[in-house]
Formats: C-alpha cells, structure tokens, sequence
C-alpha cells in the first residue's frame, strides 16, 4: 500500500494505492495543510478495507513522524518512511547525527572520533521523552571543527527511537521503495487531477468536495479495473 497526499485548491487529499493493483482502496479529503498526521489514520483504512493482516505501508518524507511511525508499528503495521533531514550540522558541512553509533547495551553513543557520549538527563519536549547524551572530551578533539561549535556535542535520543531505527533499516534494504511509490500512487492522483481540468473541485465546503472526491476516485477504481478484468467480466463480478 502506498500513500499519497496533494493539495487542490484549499484542500488535501489523502489517499491509499493498493500496490499491486493500482486501485485507490481508501482515501479522505482534510482542510490540513501537512501531511504528518496522516499515516496511521490512512494506514489502518487501508487495512480495514482490504481486510488485510499483514500490510507494509510506503509513503514519502511529507508522512514522517515519529508518533506517527511508532502507532503504524503498535497497530501492526510496517512504515516505510524516509527522514526528514532539518539537521544544521549536516546542512553546514558538520557530522550529522546518523554519523553517532548508538550502543543499546551500554545506552550510549559512538562519535566520528571514537569517544564515548554517555547518557546525561531526561526531559519531556512536546510531550516526547528525550535523553541526552554528550562525552566531556570533546574540547580536545581533533575533529571538533567538523562536529560542533558549541562545548559539546550533544546527542538527543528519543525513547522510542529504536522503531525509526528498525525502519530506516528496512528502508536501507529496499532502496527501490521511494521509486515504486511513485511508481504507484502518482499515476492515480496524474489521471484525476486531469480528469479535473483547471478548475479542479467544482464545489465548496468540506462535506461537498469530500463527496465530489469519492466520485472521481470510484471513477477511476472502475475504469481500472475494466482495463485489468475487462467489461464483461466486471459487470458479471458486480452482478454476483
């Protein structure tokens, strides 16, 4: 299952795209501009309606979430997400914290140089437990100048991080995964939104456009499924 998400003239249009067959199997419009809150929502949709027990939900950077990710794998679902990089040591040419080797055993991490960041404090930031993690070597390091300008360089760790690590080592192991996404769920948003023309939704408030949106998208469900089964064998399946 692949999602996707688009904006049309005010609104956002959340969208689940059964990866095999190419058909929308859940989707809903919002009036909220981001995308981050979404993937388990859409997710647990997708899953209800294909009445699936097992599902591997792709979506593109736009979805992650930590809070999001980690309810996708309470519920059962597998998230492959990439990260959003907003690091400004990474962004400045500086050690970004993927270079910071977590060591679970000893709940520490590794630098670039080889020097140990313990665990120093807990704080709750936006209702997230963070821990900190810093080495007292850091002003004499020779890599310094690569690493940080400030003290120290410290080291966040969320305590669920460990489910954004499992992810982002499935999503070492299938590099093809963003390329199939698109592959998948743009084709379908493409076909509707040239289906729409210009003017796109042609009428106003949420209820209106979410019920528009529905037609489009059982539109486009039937005419892929005549292409995939045929017209005579559709009917004949509708008539059952």
């Amino acid at each position: 299952m692949k999602t996707r998400g688009t904006g049309i003239v005010g609104y956002n249009v959340q969208a689940a795209v059964d990866a095999k067959h190419h058909l929308i199997v859940a989707h809903e419009v919002t009036n909220i501009g981001i995308d981050r809150d979404q993937l388990s929502s859409m997710s647990k949709q997708a899953r209800t309606a294909m009445g699936a027990q097992d599902l591997t939900v792709i979506a593109d950077r736009g979805y992650f979430k930590g809070e999001e990710i980690l309810a996708c794998h309470e519920a059962g679902i597998t998230a492959i997400v990439p990260k959003t990089v907003t690091s400004n040591a990474t962004a400045e040419g500086r050690f970004g914290k993927a270079d910071f080797i977590y060591d679970a055993e000893n709940n520490e991490y590794r630098c670039p140089a080889g020097q140990r960041l313990i665990w120093r404090y807990s704080s709750i930031e936006k209702g997230l437990k963070m821990h900190r993690y810093w080495s007292s070597h850091c002003q004499r390091c020779s890599l310094k100048g690569k690493c940080t300008p400030s003290e120290q360089r410290r080291v966040s760790r969320w305590e669920n991080e460990v489910v954004l690590e499992a992810m982002q080592t499935r999503l070492d192991h299938a590099p093809d995964s963003m390329r199939i996404r698109r592959q998948t769920a743009e084709h379908p948003f493409g076909t509707i939104k040239l289906w729409m023309g210009s003017a796109h939704f042609l009428t106003k408030t949420l209820d209106r456009v979410s019920t528009e949106m529905s037609l489009h998208v059982l539109a486009y469900n039937l005419k892929r499924m005549m292409k995939l089964m045929g017209t005579e064998a559709l009917m004949e399946a509708m008539r059952a």
